[in-house]
């Protein structure tokens, strides 16, 4: 294998926190600011490259820091590495509600596609890459982005969703979905945008103008509360944020607030 070989455990339900076990000289990567805890022994360093190229070189990990400015994400990645004698245990949990979910690589192909937020932490000798949009329309039409993150490798990789975690295997046929609901998929599916109805339907349906289409032979994971529809609902309910003042359930609504606590 040219990844390491890490063994992990998963705790808790819609708050959950993914716990890695590593063995002496072994080493996870993660986003920045995901760590939960870390035991003795181990050590942490932010470095430009994900480690899957020892020779990569500093234009290599410049050009790597440039493609992850482009998704969004730090342009660093966390290197965890145990320094102990012994096995020793560093833990990750996602920035939102929802659920971890635990990828094999090697068991499904070599390489995923996710959202460019979806990524929590992988062993090292994953390559963590950028996967542009062959069509203009799912770039501009996209909600979630032009750019989606490719991960590579034959070992354990591991991404967060909202809500609940929804897996749909593909035999050839077609899966429309709301384009925010989209966390991963694998290779054998293909990607595009469809427009969501007539044009009444995509202006006064609600469920947005485009729809993600998935088709092909894999699997395509979905997350049943993507965290944009959550900030949209927090940011319509919050009065100092520019939201309704209507207290929910409340008959006197916001007029409670005059009377502070």
């Amino acid at each position: 294998m040219q990844s390491h070989e890490i063994d992990y455990e998963i705790f808790g339900d819609d708050m959950q926190i993914v716990e890695i076990e590593l063995d002496p000289n072994e080493t996870v990567i993660a986003e920045a600011g995901m760590m939960n805890y870390m035991e003795e022994g181990i050590e942490f360093e932010a470095k430009m490259g994900d480690g899957s190229q020892a020779s990569q070189g500093f234009f290599g990990k410049m050009m790597s820091a440039g493609a992850r400015a482009l998704t969004g994400e730090s342009i660093f990645i966390t290197h965890f590495t145990n320094h102990g004698q012994g096995k020793r245990r560093v833990a990750f949990a996602a920035p939102y509600p929802g659920k971890i979910v635990a990828l094999d690589l090697q068991k499904i192909g070599g390489s995923v596609v996710c959202q460019k937020d979806a990524f929590l932490c992988a062993a090292k000798g994953t390559k963590l890459s950028i996967a542009f949009q062959k069509k203009l329309g799912a770039g501009f039409f996209g909600g979630e982005g032009f750019i989606l993150e490719k991960l590579t490798g034959d070992g354990k990789a591991f991404v967060h969703a909202g809500g609940t975690v929804i897996k749909k295997k593909l035999q050839g046929e077609t899966l429309r979905v709301d384009t925010g609901c989209l966390v991963a998929f694998t290779e054998g599916i293909e990607y595009d945008i469809a427009r969501a109805g007539n044009l009444k339907s995509m202006f006064f349906g609600g469920e947005g103008l485009f729809l993600a289409t998935l088709r092909g032979h894999g699997t395509v994971l979905l997350q049943s509360l993507p965290f944009s529809r959550l900030a949209d609902r927090v940011i319509q309910h919050a009065p100092s944020m520019g939201g309704s003042d209507r207290g929910e359930g409340s008959v006197l609504g916001g007029m409670g607030n005059m009377f502070g606590d």
